[in-house]
């Protein structure tokens, strides 16, 4: 009878520790492991939703925001000009204002560490007399020495050998300002490819007057970096900016000027850029595309582009047109999508309603659906992981738990077992026996 209760009591302390620490416990695992399972079924429908309406609108909307920073960039950059043309006319005071006027740029290193410096806006800055001559010129932060001094009323004697800013800033009144195209050498593929990148400059001019009228034009050339910086570094389909866009992927930015020449892009080898003599690299055509491309030249200009797919046109059409807006085609056999945005700077040089020129930004659906489904995968395996190391664990704890809680019940059972006297129980026995006999 004594062996009965003593069991009955440790089957009985066994569920209550049971009842109070392996069933929360598991309760506990169960819920972590269901969490588990709707984050990962929420990133997978996440990483596998291919631009749905929202996601279309919210890239519009980030190419509207782009397009109104180059705007506004771009108007700064006439007030610098405007600036600079009250300066004295020294190279002291031009250098010091070449100096102070930085923004930051990602670089890569000799080792190719990629870091974050504050690089000068303007790689040039000159004076120019009324005949063309240059009194005053800094370059790339420097000052230029006599010998280095030319004259730029003939397009022939400018860096590119075929830019007409003084004669257009002559031209001007006063407080007003030209704005040239960018102008840079072109960068073939295949130059490209072995490392190189697109560089020029985008001359900013306005003239200067005395009492006598017009006395010169002060000239500041924007280095073209700061200008791509704002689409090279984006990613339509994610927050995050990177150092280099994937042009491969199709989920880039993009730049285009009033002309419908691309001026930013990934691929630098699709920029318009001059050729040695300065003149233009003609872009592809359905005329010329095929023997252009064999040679890695391969400027592209989005209104001479409806031979590969007329959606290219009419993006550009519209966004010439002033105009903000999306558009799914085909190129290349393969589905894109993009969103388009005019850059809203107007002067005489970019009239509106086009004005600068404008923003794009680009998904190949296709790759990005690839690319989405990939992710989807990998975040499965890596729930299935997580899931299959829960259930080891939860078993584990179950079993180790069970045996603690029967160890504590054994010892508490002991323990009570050990305060009731020797022969108590005897002696209650014979109690109750003599009171049946009484």
């Amino acid at each position: 009878m004594a062996e009965t209760k003593k069991d009955k009591q440790f089957f009985s302390i066994g569920r209550i520790f049971f009842l109070l620490i392996v069933i929360p416990l598991s309760l506990m695992a169960f819920l972590i492991a269901n969490g588990i399972f709707k984050v990962g079924d929420t990133a997978r429908e996440r990483a596998t939703t291919v631009l749905d309406l929202k996601s279309q609108e919210e890239i519009k909307i980030r190419a509207i925001n782009t397009a109104e920073e180059v705007a506004n960039f771009l108007r700064e950059r006439e007030n610098d000009v405007l600036v600079a043309s009250i300066l004295p006319g020294s190279e002291a005071a031009y250098k010091a204002f070449v100096d102070q006027k930085k923004r930051n740029l990602w670089v890569k290193d000799k080792d190719g560490k990629i870091q974050k410096v504050a690089a000068p806006l303007y790689s040039e800055m000159s004076l120019i007399d009324r005949s063309g001559n240059e009194i005053v010129r800094i370059v790339n932060g420097a000052v230029a020495g006599k010998n280095q001094l030319r004259n730029v009323a003939a397009p022939g004697g400018t860096t590119y050998k075929s830019e007409d800013y003084f004669s257009k800033a002559v031209g001007l009144g006063k407080g007003d300002v030209y704005v040239s195209h960018v102008n840079g050498w072109y960068v073939t593929k295949q130059e490209f490819e072995k490392g190189k990148r697109f560089a020029g400059v985008v001359r900013f001019a306005t003239p200067i007057f005395d009492k006598g009228g017009l006395s010169g034009v002060v000239v500041l050339s924007l280095d073209y970096r700061h200008l791509a910086a704002f689409t090279d570094h984006v990613v339509p389909t994610q927050a995050d900016y990177v150092y280099e866009a994937d042009a491969s992927t199709g989920n880039y930015a993009y730049m285009v000027d009033n002309k419908g020449f691309i001026i930013s892009h990934p691929n630098d080898y699709h920029i318009a850029g001059l050729n040695p003599d300065g003149t233009a690299v003609q872009p592809l055509t359905k005329d010329t595309a095929e023997a252009l491309t064999k040679e890695g030249k391969e400027v592209l200009n989005l209104n001479q582009l409806g031979f590969m797919d007329a959606g290219l046109a009419e993006v550009a059409k519209e966004a010439a047109a002033g105009k903000a807006g999306l558009k799914n085609y085909k190129f290349a056999g393969r589905d894109k999508f993009v969103a388009y945005a005019p850059i809203k700077y107007f002067s005489k040089a970019y009239p509106e309603p086009a004005g600068f020129g404008w923003i794009g930004m680009g998904v190949d659906i296709g790759k990005f659906q690839e690319m989405a489904t990939a992710t989807a995968e990998k975040i499965n395996k890596e729930v299935k992981g997580w899931t299959s190391t829960i259930v080891i664990i939860i078993i584990a704890s179950v079993i180790l738990l069970f045996g603690i809680s029967a160890l504590l019940a054994r010892g508490i059972s002991r323990s009570l077992e050990a305060e009731v006297p020797a022969g108590a129980e005897a002696a209650k026995e014979d109690l109750y026996d003599d009171e049946e006999d009484k």
